[in-house]
This record gives structure tokens, sequence and C-alpha cells, in this order.
């Protein structure tokens, strides 16, 4: 997979009265390597139709389309891969379905992350690294700890997520985080492109 350092995933509950696309475009153009697709309570054929539209987004600006979960629509849309949490298909399940396509592992612990590389992850979420009010069914922060363990022990690419802001997201980077994910913080902006390229300059900085 190509590098990344900006990652968005959707959520279409912090911005209210605003197009899906039209706020993941405006992520894209400040900055976001890779899109995420994450739908927890709608039907599948409406998620299906947010994948094709995003599909098609991403296309037009080259950037990395991922879908959360939903194998079936992350191949019938042809996204770039996948991503899975613990309680997700198996990874090595997962492999035979998607071939070569990228996926992703939620972690939340060492021992998930070096787990998650020995079976052939293309890179892990750590988190949440910060209490967070995007997922109702989220473990306990794992706090910067847990970003300095996987700086010291995985190979694989890593994600910090879970919490992150632009006023807390300096702590993340001085710990070993070189790839930030947010969600709330960048779709819920009033300035989605600006939040993303404050985001960059931020990791720019180190």
């Amino acid at each position: 997979m190509k590098d990344f350092r900006l990652y968005a995933i959707t959520g279409e509950q912090f911005h209210p009265g605003r197009g899906l696309v039209e706020v993941m475009e405006e992520a894209i153009l400040g900055g976001v390597d890779i899109i995420q697709l994450r739908d927890k309570s709608g039907d599948k054929a409406a998620i299906l139709e947010k994948a094709r539209a995003l599909r098609e987004l991403t296309r037009k600006y080259g950037v990395t389309f991922i879908v959360n979960d939903y194998i079936d629509i992350a191949m019938e849309v042809d996204a770039d891969g996948i991503h899975l949490g613990q309680g997700d298909v198996p990874l090595l399940e997962a492999r035979k379905l998607v071939g070569t396509k990228i996926i992703g592992i939620s972690t939340h612990a060492i021992e998930e992350a070096l787990l998650a590389q020995e079976q052939g992850a293309d890179y892990i979420g750590v988190g949440p690294i910060y209490p967070t009010a995007t997922k109702v069914d989220v473990v306990d922060p794992v706090t910067i700890a847990y970003v300095r363990e996987v700086v010291q022990e995985v190979n694989i690419p890593f994600v910090a997520i879970g919490g992150i802001k632009l006023h807390n997201v300096d702590e993340v980077i001085q710990a070993g985080a070189t790839r930030i994910c947010a969600v709330s913080e960048i779709v819920g902006s009033a300035d989605v492109k600006g939040t993303c390229e404050a985001f960059i300059r931020k990791l720019e900085r180190g």
C-alpha cells in the first residue's frame, strides 16, 4: 500500500445537512490520503450506494479507499481494501476473500498488534488513544503508552486513532506516531479542508 499520513473515516452524524461526498472531498483537498467508509447503522443497499460514490471520488483524486467491515461491498465497488475490528471476520479468512487488497486491523493491545502483523495485516489501527464518542462499543483508551509500545515492537505501518484532535495530536506525534486518523475533528469541522491542512502541518513538523 502507498504510505500515508492522514486517514479520515466517515461520520455523517457529525455533519448534518452536508453531503457525504462533499465533506470527504474537502478532506481530500486538505491532504487526506485514505478515506474509510464506516456505517454501522445503515441498510446495506444504502451503504453500497455510499461506497460507489466514495469509490468514484477517491479514484478521481488517486486516494486510497477502505470499507469498514463489509467485505462483500468492498469487493463489489473494487475498494482498495477493508478494515476489520477484533470481533469481525478473522484476518486469515478475510485474506482468502480479498486476495491482495489492503487489510487493516484495529488493535487495542500489543498482543493484538503482533498477531495482526504475523498474520499479514497491511496496517493496524492503534487506539483509542483518548476517550471518544465516535464508537458506542469502544474499549477503554489505550493511552500514549500503547503508541510507544507499537513504535518499539511493530514493523508494519500503524495509524493512531481515537479522540485525536488538533489540540492533543502533538502528544501522539511525540510518542512516535507518523500517521493519524480522525473522525469528528475532521468531518465535523466547519472548515474540513483547513482542519486537515492543520493536521498535516503538525505531522510535517514531527
